[in-house]
């Protein structure tokens, strides 16, 4: 647990405020999510609440035995559901958000929980700083809204492994139509949330390219009961598409991992893509029907007959549900934002991260269609809680009002003991939806949940083991050329197509450029 003193809660309520900043930023500039099927208000208000009662108690426990800022290493390096929107975002936010909704019902004040918020935004800090590490900023929103996280070496297999395409070709067809596909089913899986979806970069690939990675997260058997005999057909349950497109600026990238460009995303600029699989217990990514552009396209032709199967088999279960298990999904979905972290500290339990706390049980009754929608407008839209004010004179970031999304702390915690120091550690709860009795899919099969974290505890990168940890870009941009380096670097080619054991001292220029080969 992070001591509390005074040094802690300076950097606790610093960080509080930049994310109260941004997240009031994307509320209000990006597009309102809505869902004619789920009654997503009522199950995002319970989710806030969920992370309140629950995170603390979870992250203490993976902080213990995968510290937070070696988390934020392991994410780096390949895609994970812990990622920009989940993790480095989401799940700060959403606990703030239902602290603020226990304020706003007099339930809890400033002060209380106190020791609980220190160490979630303790955490959420460290993972963060190691996993933009190579950028060097906390948040997509600090760096403009970028999200460069990738190192060179991953990078460099990358532009010369992925396959060219034209508009209208069959790696191009089948491209885009999985891409799609894919957006489709990973919004239904995830209740109709952009939870199960990730975009990062822009990537300079030279003569006016830029490449951006898209992830698609928990596409088939693993923590949620739901997705148990689902997309079956399918050996990988993420799936990772670089993209390069050509005369295309993708200006923007932001702590959802949404983007804009410059012109709009056109499919007809895409000039060459990959497929890669990564999990948990993967060492990197791992190509997936890398060979040759043929194998490529037929790849993702049998993924996307698989999965268009599976988003009809899905629509189908879901069909069967009552209104309170649609709000269940939903919640935990959203709540369970960060349960990767225990998946990589091999500390999972599916009774803690798909489960509502009983404490949350209590808030489902006031949970109708109108209340959600009022109350989450009010909290972070509005900014209209009395609570939410600052004195007369305050003027915020981006809306100019003394208005604030998020509470920070009361100093006076140092000096009195007029306060809860947190909300409690013993975790009970339940879920009206069916309990999970399928495997786990993942780069080492289709396993059980204890051989998942037995193969996690005992799991570390090659690229994080020992000393390569601390080899990062600065380090390489002297040593490069270096055994040590190149050790480094061939570690990520391993299984490359065209830079198997190349090693480190390669520029842009020894490379076929991304695709060109195939052109």
């Amino acid at each position: 647990m992070t001591e509390l003193n005074y040094r802690s809660l300076l950097e606790t309520n610093s960080y509080l405020r930049n994310l109260s900043d941004t997240t009031y930023w994307l509320c209000i500039t990006r597009t309102v999510q809505e869902s004619k099927l789920f009654p997503m208000n009522p199950y995002m208000l319970l989710s806030y609440l969920n992370s309140f009662y629950r995170l603390p108690t979870l992250l203490r426990e993976i902080d213990a035995a995968t510290p937070a800022e070696e988390l934020g290493d392991r994410a780096r390096e390949v895609s994970l559901k812990v990622d920009t929107v989940n993790a480095a975002w989401g799940m700060p936010a959403f606990y703030l958000i239902g602290r603020e909704m226990l304020m706003n019902w007099g339930l809890l004040r400033a002060g209380d929980a106190v020791e609980d918020v220190v160490d979630v935004l303790d955490f959420s800090r460290r993972f963060n700083l190691a996993y933009h590490r190579n950028d060097g900023h906390a948040t997509n929103k600090e760096f403009g809204d970028r999200s460069q996280f990738l190192p060179e070496r991953t990078l460099q297999v990358f532009e010369a492994d992925l396959h060219g395409v034209r508009p209208g070709d069959r790696l191009h067809t089948a491209a885009t139509k999985l891409v799609a596909q894919l957006s489709q089913y990973a919004f239904l899986a995830h209740c109709e949330c952009r939870i199960g979806l990730h975009n990062s970069g822009p990537y300079n690939f030279g003569e006016n390219r830029q490449l951006i990675v898209r992830d698609f997260f928990e596409l088939t058997e693993g923590d949620y009961p739901w997705l148990d005999g689902i997309a079956t057909r399918l050996p990988f349950a993420n799936l990772t598409i670089p993209i390069v497109f050509s005369d295309t600026n993708f200006h923007l990238m932001d702590d959802w991992a949404s983007f804009e460009a410059e012109p709009s995303y056109d499919v007809a600029n895409i000039a060459a893509v990959g497929l890669y699989t990564s999990d948990a217990l993967s060492d990197g990514y791992v190509p997936v029907g890398m060979d040759s552009a043929e194998t490529l396209a037929e790849t993702m032709e049998q993924y996307r007959e698989i999965l268009n199967e599976a988003t009809a088999d899905l629509w189908k279960r879901i069909a069967t549900w009552t209104r309170e298990q649609m709000i269940d999904a939903g919640a935990l979905v959203y709540s369970s934002v960060a349960k990767d972290f225990a998946h990589l500290a091999g500390t999972y339990r599916q009774e803690d991260w798909l489960s509502l706390d009983d404490r949350v049980q209590r808030f489902k009754p006031l949970m109708n269609d109108e209340y959600g929608r009022d109350n989450l407008g009010e909290m972070v839209g509005l900014l209209g809680f009395p609570h939410q004010k600052t004195n007369e004179y305050g003027m915020a970031r981006y809306s100019g009002l003394n208005q604030n999304m998020l509470t920070g702390i009361p100093y006076s915690v140092l000096t009195d003991d007029d306060f809860a120091p947190t909300a409690g550690d013993r975790l009970s709860g339940s879920s009206s939806l069916p309990a999970k009795n399928g495997l786990w899919t993942t780069t080492a099969g289709r396993i059980d949940l204890d051989e998942y974290n037995r193969r996690a505890r005992g799991f570390t990168p090659a690229v994080l083991d020992g000393a390569h940890r601390y080899r990062d870009e600065e380090w390489v941009k002297w040593h490069h050329g270096s055994p040590e380096a190149d050790e480094l670097y061939r570690l990520a080619q391993r299984g490359s197509r065209t830079l198997e054991g190349r090693g480190s001292s390669l520029r842009r220029a020894d490379l076929h450029g991304a695709g060109d080969a195939d052109r």
